[in-house]
């Protein structure tokens, strides 16, 4: 038996001993999961004695470290106010918090160490903010639990992961950081650069591999025990963190890690955020109650202080019983959605791309837009049979698209949209063409303008649908704005903005003024249809009109 497994054989026997002499002592662990929550907040008396009241009120529990920067008149309040509801305890010690800081590890252990004291019956120990709101009633919470015997808590290797997007990596944790760098960054810096220029760096524990993740986890009790004994074991690890920089997004994960087997971790959190492309927290309001009760969480953060009719609806639904829950889980999808509108107001909006080398003077390069793009294709295997113009379908949307070898460049969708004119003239060599058609969604604005820059000669055929509701619905669950059971009203609130974004998305494609650019509508008759087409393709127009009468060209 290796070092880890008799650690992890006398942590086990230890947990055995303590749920035991609970029992003795009266302590009847139930068999329904009963949460303890640890809040760390700093503001507004009023909303942590409510949360604490909603939350203690199905038989669940709650130790509160109120921030000793705070005034001492709001903490008296939380005290006075919660002083009789045996569900709520408070840290033994309040300390002063700082972001970034071990502070905040220091306040969870010591709100924490009053939990697993004050409440043997918790089996879990769920992390919260004043921010926090439940999305779920404390039934569905705890069958959830029971359900699953595992610790939830975002746990990626610290320096294979790409967690850390930009800033600080190893520097975090191989200099000592003892100032705030929110609150002290001259000094921050200061002291951080001394180290750096006189190599004052250190080792990490030999034993433990760092992790990072969200800071909001929930544990179960038995794990909580082995964390806190290892505090109190390892006085070398806890030196580390101390000094290291923004520890609660290292310091639990590591140890949960390090002390709970692989299988017995869940990778994530149970509760649902979601951050800005400048990486700000999401806030939600009044009109997310919907798209919050659909996501597979158990928790949503941030809630407006101004979302009144939400915080009311959320407040009155964890004590609820018999509620159904339809999870959809397409909030992130559609929040990007939603919100990646551009700098003005709108998707795709004009980006600065890259200008390599033309097509060729002697070149023509039709291309085919449609959103539909199941017609695009039916046309293109008629195109196909009438000429012999090569064409490739959605060669910059579709990753599976049929290609030639080109030597690696047509590989990934990331690679043709970045070398889209080398990508073209390979493709013209490759056929031994002059002519190629090629098929794009009308999103694909930048690529419509580079190409239309280009010294060659461009068309463009726009093909105009109809969209039904059932159509939209369709879409929205094939690109994950929707799930099988996204409630109804919400899918309602939905559509009108799918359809808007299409009938915008070919508006652009019409005021950029394209030369050679030409439309066939759904509603048009086939000879109006053919016309376009004769043009386009510089076809005859009896063949152009074989074309239009494509069988069931526009059906779903």
């Amino acid at each position: 038996m290796c070092h880890a497994e008799i650690i992890w054989f006398i942590q086990s026997l230890s947990t055995f001993i303590k749920v035991n002499n609970h029992k003795k002592q009266g302590h009847v662990v139930s068999g329904m999961a009963k949460i303890a929550y640890i809040l760390l907040c700093h503001k507004d008396p009023e909303a942590i004695i409510k949360q604490a009241e909603r939350l203690t009120a199905a038989g669940d529990y709650m130790s509160i470290h109120f921030d000793a920067r705070a005034k001492p008149e709001a903490f008296a309040m939380i005290r006075e106010a919660l002083s009789d509801n045996p569900n709520v305890t408070f840290a033994r010690k309040r300390i002063k918090c700082g972001w970034g800081e071990w502070s905040l590890v220091q306040a969870t252990l010591y709100a924490v160490e009053a939990a697993a004291e004050e409440f043997p019956r918790a089996t879990h120990f769920y992390m919260l903010s004043g921010d926090c709101m439940a999305i779920k009633t404390a039934d569905y919470a705890h069958r959830f639990l029971d359900d699953y015997d595992c610790d939830f808590i975002e746990s990626f290797d610290y320096f294979e992961s790409d967690w850390i997007k930009t800033g600080m990596k190893e520097e975090r944790l191989i200099y000592r950081h003892f100032f705030n760098e929110r609150t002290q960054k001259k000094r921050f810096y200061w002291a951080y650069e001394f180290q750096k220029k006189f190599g004052l760096t250190r080792d990490i524990p030999h034993d433990i591999q760092v992790q990072i993740g969200s800071q909001w986890w929930c544990l179960r009790r038995r794990t909580i025990e082995w964390i806190l004994d290892f505090t109190r074991a390892r006085k070398d690890v806890m030196r580390f963190f101390r000094t290291t920089w923004i520890p609660d997004e290292t310091f639990f994960q590591t140890l949960v890690r390090h002390l709970v087997p692989e299988n017995e971790i869940q990778t994530r959190t149970l509760t649902f955020l979601m951050f800005t492309d400048y990486g700000m927290p999401v806030v939600f309001y009044n009109d997310h109650y919907d798209l919050l009760l659909s996501q597979d969480f158990l928790f949503a953060r941030k809630i407006s202080p101004e979302a009144t009719e939400l915080k009311a609806r959320l407040g009155k639904l964890y004590a609820a019983h018999d509620v159904r829950f339809q999870i959809s889980n397409e909030g992130r999808s559609l929040y990007k959605f939603l919100s990646g509108k551009g700098r003005i107001g709108r998707r795709f909006s004009m980006r600065f791309w890259e200008t390599e080398s033309t097509l060729g003077r002697e070149r023509e390069l039709l291309i085919v837009v449609c959103k539909k793009w199941h017609v695009a294709k039916r046309l293109l295997e008629q195109i196909r049979h009438v000429t012999n113009i090569p064409c490739i379908e959605y060669l910059f949307n579709e990753e599976g698209t049929p290609m030639p070898d080109l030597g690696g460049i047509q590989g990934t969708l990331e690679k043709r949209t970045r070398h889209r004119r080398a990508l073209m003239r390979m493709l013209f060599e490759y056929y031994d063409t002059d002519r190629l058609i090629v098929c794009m969604d009308p999103s694909n604005m930048d690529l419509l303008h580079d190409f239309f820059s280009d010294r060659s000669l461009t068309r463009l055929l726009q093909i105009e649908c109809q969209f039904s509701d059932e159509y939209l619905t369709g879409h929205a669950l094939r690109v994950g704005l929707a799930g099988e059971r996204t409630p109804k009203g919400t899918l309602e609130r939905l559509l009108p903005t799918i359809r808007n974004d299409i009938v915008h998305e070919a508006d652009l494609i019409r005021d950029a003024g394209f030369n050679r650019h030409y439309r066939i509508h759904e509603v048009d008759s086939s000879e109006e249809n053919a016309g376009k087409l004769s043009e386009f393709l510089t076809l005859p127009f009896d063949q152009a009109l074989g074309l239009a009468q494509t069988p069931h060209l526009f059906a779903d």
